[in-house]
């Protein structure tokens, strides 16, 4: 027995081998023009909207989900995507954390797994993952050149190339069916109803996450409204689940799902004392919810597909100790990833001057990152962040267990120093002082004045006080499709127009003083001198005189690479000094940020 199933594992490492020798040599064979920057040039091509929000038309005689259609019959793909067994998910907050988790679970259970989410924080691959793997480079140029050629040859005045997010759906599709996957996760785009995602006809299941005012512009201003557009989803007597919603959108889920013969069933948040791990991948009690979701999906798709029943077979011993999930479950929630969200980086002096300095001779820089964009998101990020900065008080010898799942789950990450901010702008620690930075940006489309406020309030009322804010521009542009490897350039635009961030800066100075302050209407920055001193980060606001433009709770900063120098100057210079910047806004920004980190 034992022989025959080494065998069978000889020939699949084989066969692999085998494939990927082939994909090499295939990659050898392309034209230079196929380079993967050229593969970013032609996405970029696909760009119709130069912002946020902007709703021009795309173009042609058909609709978009008829025009899908179109493009994957052109591909050969219509029928195929009907074998994909499919687990569709929509909703405004969560989505990408349930997909996250739906994968790990059904990996950890033997599964070949295809994961489709956005958007992509670094290069573009990481939106199709394959076993858990961004899929790689090779395998990515063979699969978008064959796409785009394709395409190409068919274009005309009536059927125009797809726009970005089309193509890149029709993408996933044909990797996933290319590399006959077992399981697609599918997470929707924007909305539901018409979605690119939406010519997904027979999933195995649906799920809904929580829901809230997002993308208004394009889904309505109610969460009626909202709800309508996910609940679009939903197939015919194909099972769907959700989470806990307020009743307006929980009303219009119910009322589409009866109106489609749909069992809806809402999945009960995961109960952390009973669920058989120790910590959640991904931090934050909101993961409950979604981690809940995706047990909720992941089961019924195994039952669905005939798989329930042969796991159980796997698990009498954890049965009778009254384990409540499977431990393919367990491992999968313990081993979840997504990146920019709520993610945390230590930045190493080894990281950021090349040397082997320790942090004796140096502070410490640790960015928390959580690409949080909407009123919801951001409330759950301000406690991710109060929580886990607290966990570095834990992990001091004298201080008591935290109480919270997060809390728990940062205790690794955190072991060493401890020092928090409550009341006053820094507490001092076993020699380290330590300050709360936000490093901020959103998009012209949110609302700043509510976003703001939230994050202030919530980690206020936790003991969390932001010593300084830094309002920055983002590195990415809407309108290209950059990879991990284009280039960052750290020089200052001359033209930069900083008049948003401007105005980030005015609602942030009136939250901290309680009215509206006077700023330098100037809106460009151009020259280097324009960082602010490193003696910044000392100052309280006792030092702050609006009319003398000296604010010393917060600052405008001219380039995004140049902030995160700034910020890495001050701690080599300063070994007393331990900085936790939180970066949230935008999960562009989130993105720019891990770049520069990684370099």
């Amino acid at each position: 027995m034992s022989g025959s199933r080494y065998t069978k594992m000889s020939s699949q490492v084989i066969e692999k081998m085998e494939n990927e020798l082939a994909f090499k040599g295939s990659c050898q064979d392309l034209p230079l023009s196929s380079s993967y920057e050229a593969a970013m040039e032609a996405l970029s091509s696909l760009i119709t909207r130069q912002k946020r929000g902007d709703r021009t038309p795309v173009g042609g005689k058909f609709g978009k989900l008829e025009r899908m259609s179109i493009y994957l019959r052109i591909l050969g793909l219509e029928e195929k995507i009907s074998g994909l067994k499919v687990i569709h998910v929509a909703g405004t907050k969560g989505k990408g954390s349930t997909c996250a988790f739906c994968e790990a679970i059904l990996r950890e259970c033997g599964f070949r797994t295809g994961l489709f989410t956005s958007p992509h924080l670094i290069d573009v691959s990481e939106r199709f993952r394959l076993d858990g793997l961004d899929v790689s480079e090779d395998k990515f140029l063979i699969y978008f050149w064959d796409c785009w050629s394709q395409l190409k040859e068919n274009v005309s005045e009536d059927l125009p190339m797809p726009p970005l997010f089309q193509f890149l759906t029709i993408l996933a599709f044909k990797i996933f069916i290319s590399e006959q996957v077992d399981v697609a996760i599918i997470e929707v785009g924007l909305g539901g109803k018409k979605d690119s995602t939406n010519v997904i006809k027979e999933p195995v299941v649906c799920g809904i996450t929580s829901l809230g005012l997002d993308h208004m512009e394009a889904l309505g201003n109610t969460l009626g409204e909202i709800a309508s557009h996910k609940a679009g989803i939903f197939k015919p007597q194909i099972p769907a689940f959700t989470v806990p919603q307020l009743s307006e959108a929980m009303d219009v889920l119910e009322e589409t799902a009866g109106g489609l013969m749909v069992p809806l069933q809402v999945a009960v948040p995961l109960d952390i004392q009973r669920w058989g791990g120790d910590t959640l991948s991904l931090s934050g009690d909101h993961q409950l919810v979604n981690a809940g979701l995706a047990v909720s999906l992941c089961k019924c798709w195994l039952q669905r597909t005939g798989n329930w029943e042969k796991l159980l077979e796997k698990k009498q011993d954890e049965v009778a100790a009254g384990l409540e999930l499977p431990p393919a479950f367990v491992r999968g929630l313990s081993t979840a990833r997504l990146s920019g969200r709520a993610q945390i980086v230590h930045d190493t002096p080894l990281m950021f001057n090349g040397s082997a300095d320790t942090s004796e001779n140096s502070g410490e820089l640790t960015f928390y990152l959580d690409g949080a964009h909407s009123p919801e998101s951001m409330e759950a990020c301000a406690r991710w962040f109060s929580g886990a900065t607290k966990a570095n008080k834990t992990s001091t010898p004298l201080s008591s267990p935290p109480s919270t799942s997060f809390n728990v789950l940062n205790m690794k990450s955190f072991w060493g120093n401890g020092c928090l901010n409550y009341e006053n702008d820094c507490v001092q620690s076993s020699n380290k002082m330590s300050k709360q930075i936000l490093l901020f940006n959103c998009m012209d489309v949110r609302d700043p004045q509510i976003l703001l406020p939230r994050l202030v309030n919530i980690c206020g009322s936790s003991g969390t006080h932001f010593s300084k804010a830094l309002f920055v521009p983002s590195v990415s542009t809407y309108n290209k499709v950059t990879s991990g490897t284009s280039v960052i350039t750290s020089d200052i635009p001359t033209t930069r127009d900083l008049s948003w961030q401007y105005n980030l800066q005015r609602i942030w100075e009136k939250i901290i003083h309680g009215k509206d302050v006077s700023l330098d209407k100037s809106s460009k920055m151009d020259s280097v001198d324009s960082l602010p001193p490193h003696e910044l980060l000392y100052q309280d606001i006792s030092h702050c005189s609006p009319t003398d433009r000296n604010f010393a709770c917060s600052a405008v900063m001219p380039s995004l690479p140049l902030t995160i120098k700034w910020l890495r100057d001050c701690v080599k210079e300063n070994p007393s000094l331990r900085l936790q910047v939180l970066v949230t806004g935008s999960l562009h920004l989130v993105g720019d940020v891990l770049k520069l980190l990684r370099r």
